[in-house]
Parts: structure tokens; sequence; C-alpha cells
């Protein structure tokens, strides 16, 4: 899967923590949740569930409580749909073929908000904001998570690119917007605005700009098909890869380290490449380093965890606990059986979300998913379900 049209992402600083897949096509991440008090049911309502999953699979969404994999309710959907956390610890973003719609997965139901718009694409989490990127018009939606709370749609910052794209933005803590530049047949780079939407930076030398990911001290990279993009500091700086094509179309970062997890391409002609690479990209040096894991893995196989940890769920069923400063694997997890990544990004693939301490790994061949504690390894928990899940995350807190 080298060109998604649709994307889930989200990863930032505010998903440090939280990586899923998920994006999605393209990359995502989130804070650990903190201790919190038991929700209350709505009259006639279903029990609320405290820090909840949320799965997609062909026909609809499961709902499940996040420490016991217990299935809270099913909910019917058709069509292909993706799933973000929308960045408090009770509601995601479902994206469907008419826009965002936000979940209210503690309680099981939909709010009636929704930020409609053709392609849903990238989420991202950071700084306590949460940034949308619509492909189908290239509008910026930006809100503060909290403001889910009452049901209603979130007051925004918004924004319209040039040109309509599968793009992804990122509000910074000063308030300034670094978004991607491009058109529906290019994309070539990025530019920031200020708090007042009036430009202040740019830079065109990242071709194919995807995904994003942001490291300690707001570091924020942009993936090229020739390295990484970083914004820090004001100023952007490009990160070459090593030879003339080297795709890094998903990252993740943690706000613990200043280094980004990516992954690596190198065929610009292959219908679906199955790399063994992963990049490590030094922040502070503009320095990336490949680590070969001897395995594949796909676009939803990278994670962060609780202490900044490297997370990749290798093809071999492994998920592969990396040290991220020197590359070194310092824990392998037996997560789920062999599995083959499919031609097609839409199908279900063995993916992978990471919330506080608990990484959680679907295993669509056998209806199951599955929950490991990071730092020990253990296997704390496993359900099977009707259906296989394709994309997985969940709600985060306080980010």
């Amino acid at each position: 899967m080298n060109k998604p049209t649709r994307a889930r992402v989200l990863t930032g600083t505010a998903l440090a923590l939280v990586a899923t897949t998920a994006l999605t096509a393209c990359g995502g991440s989130g804070d650990a949740p903190s201790e919190a008090k038991p929700k209350q049911a709505e009259a006639g309502g279903a029990a609320a569930v405290d820090h909840p999953l949320v799965a997609t699979f062909d026909g609809g969404l499961y709902v499940l409580d996040g420490e016991t994999l217990k299935l809270a309710r099913t909910v019917g959907m058709p069509g292909f749909n993706r799933v973000n956390p929308a960045g408090d610890e009770d509601h995601v973003l479902v994206s469907t073929d008419t826009g965002f719609r936000v979940f209210d997965a503690a309680r099981q139901t939909f709010t009636g908000a929704e930020f409609k718009g053709p392609k849903p694409g990238h989420v991202v989490l950071h700084g306590g904001r949460t940034a949308l990127f619509t492909d189908g018009t290239g509008e910026v939606n930006v809100f503060d998570p909290a403001d889910l709370a009452d049901g209603g749609k979130p007051r925004t910052r918004s924004y319209t690119s040039a040109e309509p794209h599968h793009g992804v933005a990122v509000e910074l803590a000063g308030g300034e917007l670094l978004t991607t530049l491009g058109t529906e047949e290019k994309r070539t780079g990025a530019l920031v605005l200020d708090k007042d939407d009036k430009e202040v930076e740019r830079a065109e030398n990242c071709p194919g700009v995807h995904g994003e990911a942001a490291a300690e001290d707001e570091a924020i990279a942009l993936g090229c098909e020739d390295g990484v993009l970083i914004y820090r500091d004001g100023k952007f700086t490009k990160v070459e890869a090593p030879g003339d094509y080297g795709r890094i179309g998903n990252q993740r970062g943690s706000e613990l380290s200043p280094i980004l997890l990516g992954d690596y391409k190198t065929d610009p002609e292959a219908e679906l490449e199955r790399p063994t690479r992963i990049s490590l990209i030094d922040t502070r040096t503009a320095k990336l380093r490949l680590v070969d894991l001897g395995t594949s893995y796909s676009f939803r196989s990278l994670a962060r965890g609780p202490h900044g940890e490297a997370l990749v769920l290798g093809t071999n069923g492994v998920l592969h606990v990396i040290d991220p400063e020197t590359g070194t694997v310092e824990k392998r997890i037996e997560a789920v059986g062999d599995w083959t990544e499919p031609l097609d990004w839409q199908q279900p693939r063995p993916t992978l979300f990471v919330r506080d301490h608990t990484a959680y790994v679907s295993e669509p061949a056998t209806r199951r998913l599955h929950a490991f504690d990071v730092e020990s390894g253990e296997k704390v928990a496993s359900v099977t379900l009707p259906k296989a899940v394709n994309e997985l995350s969940g709600t985060v807190a306080g980010h």
C-alpha cells in the first residue's frame, strides 16, 4: 500500500503514547488514560464503558471494554469506514463517505455532530487540539476535544488549502498551523501559518509529502519520497534518505523521545512493497538510521510505547520493542500467527494500537483481538469476535 487515497492519523505529540495504525492507511497517535470515574449510562441506554476501544469490521463497528475486551455493543454501518481517537476519554472520529462523524464510544452512540466533506483523511492530536484534514476539499478544521462533551459540533479554526489533496495538518503550541502543500496529482511540501493564518514559512522540497509525527520539544516531521521534512524552532530542515528514492510515508512520534519511528520503502514501481527495514530519525541531529528487522510489516504496524519505545508488529507475528536511540530490538513479544499483507490496503491485516502500557493487536485470520502489557510482554486479555477486525483505535485522555 504505497498511495492510499484516504487516511487515518494520525500521529503527533498528543499521540506519543497512543499509536494506531493507523492510522488508517496513514499515520496517527495520544496520551495515556488517566483514572476516570465510572460514567453513568444514559436513561434507557447501554452501560457506559471506560477507556473503550473501537474497531471497524465489514458491516460496522465494535465497541469493547479496554481492560477486559468484552464486546459492549455492535453498531451497524455499511461501507468501508475508518476510526481515529478524537482526543478525549469518551469520543472517537469515524470517517465515512460523508465526512468525520463524532462517536461517543463511552456510551456507544453517534452524537450527531459531523464535519462534512468528501474523502475525510488524517486526524492529528497535538497539544490539546485535534486537527482534521478533508482530502476532497483541502479543508482543515482544528478544535478543542473538550468541546465534544456537550454532544454538539465544537467551535473550530478553519483553513482551506489552495488545492484539494491528500494532506495533513497540525496546530502547534504557539497557535501556528503546519499543513501540507499539493494538488490531487502532486504533493510537494508544507507551509506554516501564524495564528492569524498569515504564511510565515514554506518548504517545497518534500515530494509526495505524507503523514506526520511529533517528537520531543515539538519537532514535527512530514514524510517524503526521499526522506523526511522536519519543522522545529521556526524553520524547516530536510533529512535526506540514503538513496534517490526512500519513501517514509508513515511515522510515529513520542513526546518522550527526540527520535521518530518511520517505515522505509525503496521501490517506486512496486504494486505493494513489503519492506523489512524501518527508519529512526533523530530530530536533534537531522540524521536517519535504518534498522533491518528481518521481517516485513504494514502501515498499521507502527506505534510508540509508554516510555517512547519504538514498536513494530512484523508479519512473522512478533511485536518488536525497539530502543530508538540504539536501534536495538530489546524485546520480542509473540503476538499473533504469521500473516501476509494483502494487496488491497482496505482489507484487514493485523493492526497495532497502543494506549498507556497496553498494546492491542488484532488477528483477522482467527477473528481475535489481544491485549499485551508492553513492559512484561504478558498477554492480559483476548477475545474472539463475530467478524474479523479491520481498523482499531480508541479513546485517549487529557492530551
